[in-house]
């Protein structure tokens, strides 16, 4: 728990600065779609054998909302359906894990036509479906239903993106760990932790409103 609370403290704190920027005159409202891939991976304590050169491979998609209203800083919220899971190397067994989520992410962008950025923020989700290929005969703890389905996190992630006169395309590589187990972790269980690891590579079409600069009255003056 002590860890938990340390990265949420550490998380607020890289937030303050992109908060404390001065605002837009005319800030920004972007609405959009994504979709990517997923590479995932499940950090059990004890350890189960996986391995990064081939970790499970599933897909992701959602809808994106971005709102600019300070220079080089906004706010994303997303709406993603998310497969994640795991990859055992000994037994084949692999198990898909169907996540609704919803990402709060600080935007901190660089640039105007062009920019790059970086998005970092808390996640909340729960999982809606999951699947098993390749089960051994064996009972092991891992193969049994999930007890929490519930899923809060942290991500964090850079890309680019370009204007164009059909809207904006970004490409965005993320990296999100699950702050919840999967299974319960009290002194009588099995595992200590069961948490998601999730690096995604994700593509984004946004339409990009403006809203227009307000003019002053006559008589007035700024």
């Amino acid at each position: 728990m002590n860890r938990k609370i340390a990265a949420i403290v550490a998380l607020l704190c890289m937030l303050a600065p992109a908060i404390a920027q001065p605002r837009l005159d005319s800030p920004e409202y972007q609405l959009g779609v994504q979709g990517g891939v997923t590479a995932s991976m499940m950090h059990f304590s004890p350890r189960i054998t996986q391995s990064a050169l081939n970790p499970h491979l599933g897909a992701t998609a959602g809808l994106v909302f971005r709102y600019n209203g300070h220079k080089y800083c906004g706010l994303q919220v997303e709406l993603n359906w998310m497969e994640r899971g795991w990859h055992e190397t000994e037994t084949g067994y692999t198990r898909d894990l169907h996540y609704i989520e919803t990402p709060f992410l600080a935007h901190i962008y660089f640039g105007k036509r062009f920019r790059g950025y970086i998005n970092i923020g808390p996640e909340i989700g729960a999982l809606v479906y999951s699947a098993e290929h390749n089960r051994p005969e064996e009972d092991a703890r891992q193969y049994a239903h999930a007890d929490n389905r519930f899923y809060w996190g942290a991500a964090g992630g850079a890309g680019m993106y370009g204007r164009s006169v059909a809207g904006c395309w970004q490409l965005e590589a993320r990296f999100a760990y699950g702050l919840g187990t999967l299974f319960n972790n009290a002194k009588a269980d099995v595992f200590d932790n069961s948490n998601t690891m999730t690096l995604s590579l994700k593509l984004a079409w946004l339409w990009e409103f403006k809203q227009e600069k307000q003019r002053p009255e006559a008589g007035q003056t700024r």
